[in-house]
């Protein structure tokens, strides 16, 4: 392991990793099927920050367009960022992986920070739990 990697522990680490990024948000296009939205009877994505793709196909509105970022994304990317419909947030979202299985860092999180200029993240994850466990 790098000597200068940062190491996150625990779920709440991720989240602050997150937070001070949203790279991802203004990066990565984000569709779905469009009945996760709340134009279907058991949706739960808010209708109206979506735009539809096509019959079956919706997308979080602003993540389509040349410059993408989303109309949830609240904040300032690589300062403080949050997501107005976290709860409600579609599934890319909720199955995005900041790190893979072995607790490396997504190599998709360092490309979109490279698309907006900022330098990469050398960080692992390293959970808590499971290294007691071990």
């Amino acid at each position: 392991m790098d000597s200068d990697q940062a190491i996150v522990l625990d779920t709440a680490g991720v989240e602050e990793l997150c937070q001070s990024c949203g790279v991802c948000c203004s990066t990565f296009r984000v569709s779905f099927y469009w009945a996760e939205t709340t134009a279907a009877e058991d949706g739960f994505v808010p209708v109206e920050m979506t735009e539809q793709m096509n019959l079956y196909r919706a997308c979080m509105k602003g993540t389509s367009s040349h410059t993408p970022r989303c109309a949830a994304l609240s904040g300032n990317l690589g300062e403080r960022v949050s997501c107005t419909i976290y709860e409600n947030r579609p599934s890319p979202c909720r199955e995005y992986n900041v790190f893979l299985e072995d607790g490396s860092l997504n190599p998709r999180c360092n490309q979109a920070r490279a698309k907006h200029g900022f330098e990469p993240l050398n960080v692992r994850y390293l959970n808590e739990s499971k290294k007691e466990s071990n």
